[in-house]
């Protein structure tokens, strides 16, 4: 039986993550705005993922630190355009309240990883 790490369980989090985001581009209104706003989201979701991988192969702490950091950044524009998504009706709450749900869930893991990673020994709540 093969023990799977707490970075194995987020790379597989954020690449499920991922394609749920790949799903939903599908699934968007043909309408101008709409695929526009949503070619947006298909780019930072996707990289969110992509960009964990290559945090998790940094051959030091600062490679590490800067690669997470790029990954907090995705997510959190991926946050503002799933909602700017539901703002501007091209999608219902509704469908997209459990997306948003895992979206700063993500968020919130990688922000703290990156705390912890910068400053480690201090609480992210300092």
């Amino acid at each position: 039986m093969s023990t799977i790490y707490p970075a194995e369980e987020l790379k597989n989090r954020a690449k499920q993550f991922a394609l749920r985001i790949v799903k939903l581009y599908q699934a968007i209104p043909r309408r101008e705005e709409a695929r526009v706003i949503g070619k947006q989201v298909l780019r930072s979701g996707t990289s969110v993922a992509a960009n964990y991988r290559a945090a998790c192969r940094a051959r030091s702490r600062p490679e590490f630190v800067a690669k997470i950091g790029i990954v907090v950044e995705e997510i959190d524009e991926t946050v503002f355009w799933l909602e700017l998504l539901v703002e501007a009706g091209l999608v219902q709450k509704a469908r997209m309240e459990k997306l948003l749900a895992e979206a700063n869930e993500l968020l919130a893991i990688f922000a703290t990883s990156q705390h912890t990673a910068k400053h480690p020994g201090r609480s992210p709540v300092q």
